[in-house]
């Protein structure tokens, strides 16, 4: 089955303007872009076809193509990341059997993250689409639970059935626990890792379905195939012992780079 991995990237965030082009600092000093790095990552991944960065933004496109990036330019009408990637692979002939969007603001993901999951989808036709869940340790959980208490909107967590179908999203910490736990304790908390593998119908269909209350209430494009009673499939993985942390605020550029840094990532 043909793999296309899509990096869509906006430069008008509204809660960090510009946010593909903010340079992260690596082990050695090495300054690279979040767009660039996030390249990186998805280059990484075994077994994808081809990899693009999809964007509406010519200083993305300039910033993409300098570090060896083919890019494909889409609306500016996009509403969210799915919808970008629904255009950028109808715009390459819609061909691939599953597409993945490898978020631009991830440059921490694994390569066996995005490798389950394609896996977790071939295994799953009922599904028409997957995205990985990782458990939280007592570390993870009290940084997202500080996000929350600072006022700021941070990581998301994710609730699903036995069968591993989602029940639901949410930039709130759930399921709600007040037991505390130590920094390398498992929790009953999944944070939810910002990547989708589709499959092309599910895909396609996206675009045409209104966006529903509890998307606009969260700001998460993926309950919108909740919420249109689509299989959305949570394929956990493990961290192997490495940090992961998403770039949601500017707050979280020192994080990451202390990560990258105890990682060895230049």
């Amino acid at each position: 089955m043909s793999v296309l991995v899509v990096i869509p990237a906006r430069y008008a965030s509204t809660r960090y303007p510009g946010k593909p082009l903010a340079q992260l600092r690596g082990a050695g000093g090495v300054s690279r872009s979040l767009i660039e790095r996030s390249w990186l990552a998805a280059c990484a991944v075994n077994g994808v076809d081809r990899v693009v960065v999809a964007t509406d933004d010519d200083r993305i496109k300039s910033a993409a193509e300098v570090f060896g990036a083919e890019v494909v330019m889409t609306s500016a009408d996009c509403a969210n990341g799915t919808e970008r990637c629904a255009e950028a692979h109808a715009a390459l002939g819609g061909a691939f059997d599953i597409v993945v969007n490898l978020q631009g603001d991830a440059p921490l993901t694994p390569h066996w993250f995005v490798e389950s999951l394609v896996e977790g989808l071939r295994s799953a036709p009922e599904a028409g689409i997957a995205t990985p869940v990782l458990r939280c340790d007592g570390a993870t959980l009290n940084s997202l639970l500080a996000d929350r208490a600072a006022g700021r909107i941070g990581g998301t967590t994710a609730v699903f059935a036995a069968d591993h179908r989602a029940l639901y999203f949410s930039k709130e910490v759930i399921p709600f626990t007040s037991n505390a736990y130590a920094e390398g304790d498992r929790t009953p908390v999944f944070h939810h890792v910002g990547v989708y593998a589709y499959r092309p119908d599910a895909l396609a269909a996206y675009p045409s379905w209104p966006t529903g209350p509890l998307e606009q209430l969260e700001g998460l494009e993926q309950l919108r195939f909740v919420e249109n009673g689509r299989a959305v499939l949570c394929v956990e993985v493990t961290s192997r012992g490495r940090a992961f942390w998403e770039l949601n605020n500017p707050e979280d550029v020192p994080k990451i780079e202390a990560m990258m840094a105890q990682m060895g990532l230049e």
